[in-house]
């Protein structure tokens, strides 16, 4: 059983326990793997939130392009974030489009180690 923060020491938070939950079952090797793979397609939320608030200065909708939502970022580019209001939203809800993100890559990545093995 491997432990989490021995391999990803830099999620905190909701992140931390989902991820926890997923490394219950992986071996150190497996985890290290895992963490790895991760590591390279995660999103900070920080980033996510900096993304965000370029939508203020005219470029609305970079952070939707950074978490694989085109059709959001294209509609955010042509609306202007939506006349800013999609963009204020976003602003509060940084830390869940993050977590929702990197949730689902979690999930890709657990899946194809578990497949290879």
């Amino acid at each position: 059983m491997a432990n989490v923060l021995q391999f990803l020491p830099e999620i905190v938070g909701d992140e931390q326990l989902y991820i926890s939950s997923l490394f219950k079952d992986l071996e150190d090797s497996t985890a290290q793997q895992f963490a790895n793979i991760y590591r390279s397609r995660r999103r900070d939320p920080q980033m996510i939130l900096l993304l965000t608030l370029v939508g203020f200065l005219g470029i609305a909708g970079i952070q939707r392009f950074m978490v694989d939502q085109i059709g959001m970022g294209i509609l955010y580019v042509l609306t202007g974030g939506i006349c800013l209001i999609g963009t204020i939203v976003d602003l509060v809800n940084y830390k869940r489009i993050a977590f929702e993100y990197n949730q689902k890559q979690a999930q890709e990545i657990w899946a194809m180690l578990k497949n290879y093995k």
